[in-house]
């Protein structure tokens, strides 16, 4: 995957003495995002990543310092923590989530596209969808990470030590596949798998009904939704964020996997009317390149496949 919007917290500002040698690529001179200044930073045991308290329970991990801006979750009950998505695999998210929990976790991922399952082989228990493009994925994979590494997609240094040829998505062993409607005992913390097949046809959210969190993936964030890939199916799209529309009066906290981790329920049925609205043909094109186009109405915006 590519840069998913224009503005990005810039590492440059924040810690210089960790990233300050490469040019700043145009992406990431914005200053900080807002919306960050309204949560709770906690520290890292990683400079790669930052750590916010979003939730009771709940702590983001961000990853400011590349294109993608990829959020993963760590949510926590009285025995047990999950970790949803890994993340990019540049830093070390298993020593940051040390730092956060001494609770055995086990990790879930919203999909297996590899800007979410980087570190998961750090992991003894990973939970896995039972699909077949779950399990080509956890063979790992050095197509398309090299690009994630490029120049223009760092800002600033990587960190010391990472080996920029050498990168790639290490495998990973899926040690229990779970279905749609599953869910998980953390201790006094229940989380509900709701599939969400549309981006990947292993695409999930967590519902945390007692708290109203959605975790929603790359299903919904605020920023250009890919839904141009071989993988995706844009029926099964419609009919997984209907259903998401539907929980939205449940839910007092959307947490989307990239760029900004919190927004508010009604973006649920705002993304839903904003996709009928694209495929009836009713909201112009901007075109992108390589015969794609974005389609953007609101504050909700797609990066799809350019109608003829």
């Amino acid at each position: 995957m590519t840069i998913r919007s224009v503005a990005i917290a810039c590492t440059l500002l924040r810690t210089p003495a960790l990233f300050a040698q490469e040019p700043i690529p145009e992406w990431c001179r914005a200053l900080p995002r807002a919306e960050y200044q309204g949560l709770k930073r906690v520290p890292s045991k990683d400079a790669w990543f930052e750590v916010y308290r979003v939730a009771p329970g709940v702590f983001a991990i961000y990853e400011p310092h590349q294109s993608e801006e990829t959020i993963g979750y760590l949510i926590t009950g009285a025995k047990h923590a999950l970790l949803f998505d890994t993340g990019m695999g540049i830093g070390d998210i298993r020593k940051v989530t040390a730092g956060l929990t001494t609770l055995p976790i086990v990790v879930l991922n919203s999909h297996t596209h590899h800007d979410h399952v980087g570190g998961n082989w750090q992991f003894d228990t990973i939970y896995g969808m039972d699909t077949d493009f779950t399990r080509a994925n956890a063979r790992g994979s050095r197509e398309g990470a090299q690009s994630e590494v490029a120049p223009a997609e760092i800002c600033g240094e990587l960190p010391k030590g990472f080996d920029r040829t050498g990168y790639m998505t290490r495998p990973w062993r899926i040690t229990a596949y779970k279905r749609d409607g599953d869910r998980i005992d953390l201790g006094g913390r229940s989380l509900e798998i709701v599939a969400t097949p549309g981006h990947t046809p292993d695409s999930i959210c967590l519902l945390d009904r007692d708290h109203g969190l959605l975790f929603t993936g790359d299903t919904y964030y605020p920023g250009r939704i890919w839904l141009y890939r071989p993988e995706t199916d844009l029926e099964s799209y419609g009919v997984s964020i209907r259903r998401l529309a539907a929980l939205a009066p449940q839910i007092k906290i959307v947490l989307g996997a990239h760029n900004i981790p919190t927004a508010p329920p009604p973006v649920l049925s705002e993304l839903s009317s904003a996709f009928e609205a694209v495929r009836a043909g009713r909201i112009p094109r901007t075109p992108a390149a390589e015969g794609k186009a974005v389609y953007k109405v609101g504050g909700i915006s797609f990066l799809m496949a350019a109608r003829p």
